[in-house]
């Protein structure tokens, strides 16, 4: 059930992704709008992600992963019906409600069933590949169904699955709560939901209208104001949302970075090449999907035998090795252009796909296995919440850096192919206020090839500028994994020993997070803490 939740999760985000230039081309979307289809959805996942694991400890598990599959089953009803880009954020924006409440209570079902950290590896292999198995599948339904129907008809699927899953959770799925009480963190929630939509909403604006106009920059402020406020409240609360202690563990802050780092390029960099295969090569959405399944179903693959790894491979080399592979990658799409064949391609996104598979498995498992047991869930949708903040920020950072180096190349580019000053101001003008798809809309007479070929090419100067920055993203997560992520015994908490403190009652630090399942940071693991359930 766990499994067939984050499928569901997480099936919008390439079926989306790839359809980006049809929703363009039939709701005539700017590229700031197209950044919030996609924004939509991942704004509230990362907003909400903390609050919808503390309702699940509080309320029960099955509760919740019935509510985010129901919320699921809404937000692809609304877009399947929408008629406008404003629509599509709405349908959107309850799916992401849903995926919020999925991906915490899914990794908490799996802690909660399998309580031996060792035999749990295994399980969260499965849950990252049935996430990466959606990125896969996903591409492939949406190519297929625009080549024959329509984009509306992408969101179909998540309808009847997710009805399909809440009626069997309702028979199979057992309930679960915390082992010990808690409570829903009103002052966090809300300063944290605050932080994370201003920033992302003055990322977005900023690229489109600029980083200088007032209300970017008040909206930046209001979320760097915001991220204090939730900080200085979380310290202080009896019953934080999430326990700054945790950040004590080397182990959970190295994975935390990695995964919000990571995502955020992974995530913006599928939202850019989605736009490179639309804009510049002008495949069809059948065509663009089986590239982008090259990356994801590498992915998919790469995780049978990285979890089986885990046992005998570090989790830092894994997480290591695949990020400067994925660095690597990025990095070699910076020589693509618009006649790149598929075979030129197809290595580039099978590498990035072999890189982001050894990342996405050790790194959830470590971040969970890192902490004591009764702060599994927190740990789990604190390491979603920032990994869906790096994802909500993707597609604004890099969508921002495609536009403004995009734009400020396109006069140059219209004057090396000869294109007529009145036209070029034109063509300007309208990728400045409109966005770059727009210019494709123009009618220019006989400018029109000129005018086209010319936004290829300032467009691939920003898609480069993407690429970079994405690489060196990744170059920068694997310098935090390497200094971070120890090894147990190496004098620094790793993946298996975090800072101690002396062991209470229950077999619990009280002060510093020592490995999983562990109170004295000594290695041995003693019965997990009981967790009550209301099912048998």
């Amino acid at each position: 059930m766990a499994c067939l939740g984050v499928f569901v999760a997480y099936l919008p985000v390439t079926t989306v992704s790839v359809s980006l230039p049809a929703i363009q081309r039939a709701l005539g979307a700017s590229t700031s709008q197209l950044s919030w289809v996609s924004d939509a959805f991942v704004l509230p996942m990362a907003a909400l992600i903390l609050t919808t694991g503390v309702w699940g400890d509080v309320h029960g598990r099955k509760r919740v992963f019935q509510t985010g599959m129901a919320l699921c089953a809404l937000g692809a009803a609304i877009s399947l019906f929408s008629d406008s880009v404003q629509g599509v954020w709405a349908g959107q924006a309850a799916s992401g409600l849903g995926a919020a409440a999925l991906l915490p209570t899914t990794l908490a079902l799996i802690s909660h069933a399998v309580p031996d950290h060792r035999e749990r590896g295994k399980f969260i292999g499965l849950w990252a590949m049935s996430l990466m198995g959606s990125l896969a599948v996903g591409s492939l339904i949406a190519g297929t169904l625009l080549e024959h129907v329509g984009w509306r008809w992408i969101f179909l699927l998540p309808i009847p699955v997710s009805l399909i899953v809440l009626v069997v959770a309702a028979f199979l799925l057992p309930d679960s709560r915390a082992p010990h009480g808690r409570r829903l963190d009103w002052p966090g929630q809300i300063s944290a939901a605050v932080a994370v939509s201003a920033v992302v909403y003055g990322v977005i604006e900023g690229g489109a209208d600029g980083f200088g106009e007032p209300v970017v920059v008040a909206t930046l402020a209001l979320g760097a104001v915001a991220a204090v406020v939730f900080v200085l409240v979380e310290r202080r609360s009896t019953s934080p949302m999430l326990d700054l202690a945790l950040f004590r563990s080397p182990a959970f802050t190295a994975t935390t970075l990695v995964a919000m780092i990571s995502f955020l390029g992974l995530i913006g960099f599928f939202f850019v090449l989605s736009l490179y295969f639309g804009m510049v090569q002008h495949l069809s959405t059948i065509d663009a999907a089986l590239r982008m399944v090259l990356m994801s179903g590498t992915s998919l693959l790469v995780a049978v035998p990285v979890g089986r790894l885990m046992h005998r491979v570090p989790a830092r080399v894994l997480i290591t090795s695949g990020l400067v592979v994925a660095a690597a990658a990025m990095f070699s799409l910076n020589t693509v252009d618009a006649g790149t064949s598929y075979g030129a391609m197809a290595w580039r996104l099978v590498l990035l796909g072999l890189g982001m598979g050894a990342v996405m498995t050790p790194m959830t498992a470590s971040a969970v296995s890192s902490v004591p047991f009764r702060l599994a869930g927190m740990a789990a949708a604190g390491n979603n919440a920032f990994r869906q903040v790096g994802g909500a920020l993707g597609p604004a950072v890099l969508g921002a850096l495609l536009t403004t180096r995009a734009v400020d190349a396109l006069p140059g580019r219209l004057a090396d192919a000869g294109v007529p000053d009145r036209t070029a101001a034109l063509v300007v003008d309208t990728a400045r206020e409109q966005g770059l798809g727009a210019v494709a809309r123009l009618d220019l007479d006989a400018a029109t090839g000129q005018a086209l070929g010319a936004l290829s090419e300032s467009f691939l100067d920003g898609m480069r500028l993407c690429m970079t920055v994405a690489g060196s993203l990744a170059l920068l997560a694997a310098l935090a994994c390497a200094l971070l992520l120890r090894p147990a015994g190496s004098g620094a908490a790793g993946t298996s020993a975090g800072a101690t403190a002396p062991p209470t009652r229950d077999g619990d630090a009280s002060g510093g997070l020592g490995p999983r399942g562990t109170g004295t940071g000594t290695g041995t693991a003693p019965a997990p803490a009981p967790v009550a359930e209301t099912s048998p």
